[in-house]
């Protein structure tokens, strides 16, 4: 190959002319550009992301729905309020599933401005609860607290949405996100962590799999899904979580955990992670496989107590936990949003 290059070269033979007569030996040299570096190959997701939209609505110019139901899903013994309510958007908010909407509460803030956007986990799959696309729903939860003072704080954003009537209007913006959008492969094990509020992505996942038909999608996979929540008044959507579990049959799998009512064997309150180690032989063999995909929505400090449980089964592989949780991340098999 030497040989060859040699050849293809033009003859060159150096510079005689002494200092001061015009010449050195340098100036004979020809410039040969740099060979480009090797264009790094597009990553390919594994995500249901072609053709996803982002953005299309901003604060400045959002789209202009209206709400056409609002219910309230808790019960009257839950600690709180959770409302579902479903927007018009005649098809002009194209989302996907695991998607969020940005909404602005009507009115100004104290100085006077309008109130900024808050960001909720979209609860429909594309299609919308009337299966038309022209909609969109979100799973809210009214939050009112008592500060230091002792006085009675209501969040603007959502008491604004709670109390919405059929028919009023609802500034929205977005979509956005693409962390926590469905896998591709329809053979997958989708392992989905919510707590509260967070099951909205996973209804609009399960929706998608068990209760509608689609001619580029039919899930043949194992979703499981783990839901914690405080009582049995909290349950969102259990109803129709356990329809899936007769249309799904061995394609789906329901744990509840509640942790003001339930306990485990050693008399631990039944959080989301104690439900999940009675099964933790069973999730760290899934986990070790490449088409197992974690989702977890809900509360901050939920990604904590499932580390705990990982941690020991990691290390009786002679695996850092730690380590291989940021190998799943890269290869886009643990997708976290919380709150």
């Amino acid at each position: 190959m030497a040989a060859q290059l040699t050849a293809a070269l033009p003859s060159y033979s150096p510079a005689t002319t002494k200092a001061g007569g015009g010449s050195s030996p340098s100036s004979h040299f020809l410039a040969y550009p740099a060979p480009a570096a090797p264009a790094k190959p597009a990553k390919i997701s594994k995500k249901q992301d072609e053709g996803v939209v982002t953005n299309k609505y901003r604060p400045k110019e959002p789209y202009v729905g209206r709400c056409l139901l609002n219910t309230r899903l808790t019960g009257d013994n839950a600690p709180g309020e959770t409302w579902h309510m479903v927007f018009s958007t005649e098809g002009e908010v194209p989302y996907r599933e695991g998607q969020s909407i940005g909404v602005i509460a009507d009115g100004e803030d104290k100085n006077g401005k309008p109130h900024k956007l808050r960001l909720y986990s979209i609860a429909s799959s594309a299609l919308g609860d009337f299966g038309d696309s022209k909609t969109v729903s979100l799973c809210v939860k009214r939050l009112v607290y008592t500060n230091d003072a002792g006085e009675v704080v209501k969040g603007v954003c959502s008491n604004f949405l709670c109390d919405l009537k059929p028919g009023s209007e609802v500034k929205i913006t977005g979509p956005v996100g693409k962390e926590m959008l469905m896998p591709k492969d329809p053979n997958a094990t989708i392992i989905m962590l919510a707590t509260g509020t967070g099951i909205a992505p996973f209804r609009s996942f399960l929706w998608k799999m068990f209760f509608e038909e689609h001619e580029d999608y039919k899930f043949n996979g194992l979703a499981w899904l783990f839901l914690g929540v405080p009582t049995s008044d909290t349950l969102l959507y259990k109803e129709e979580f356990e329809k899936m579990v007769e249309i799904g049959g061995e394609n789906f799998r329901l744990d509840f955990a509640v942790s003001r009512e339930q306990t485990n064997a050693a008399g631990e309150k039944m959080y989301i992670q104690t439900r999940m180690a009675e099964y933790k032989e069973e999730l760290w063999e899934l986990l070790k496989k490449d088409n197992t995909y974690v989702y977890m929505c809900g509360l901050k400090g939920m990604e904590k107590g499932i580390d705990d449980i990982m941690v020991d089964l990691a290390a009786k592989d002679g695996i850092d936990w730690i380590d291989y949780k940021k190998q799943l991340k890269k290869a886009e098999q643990w997708n976290v949003e919380v709150y």
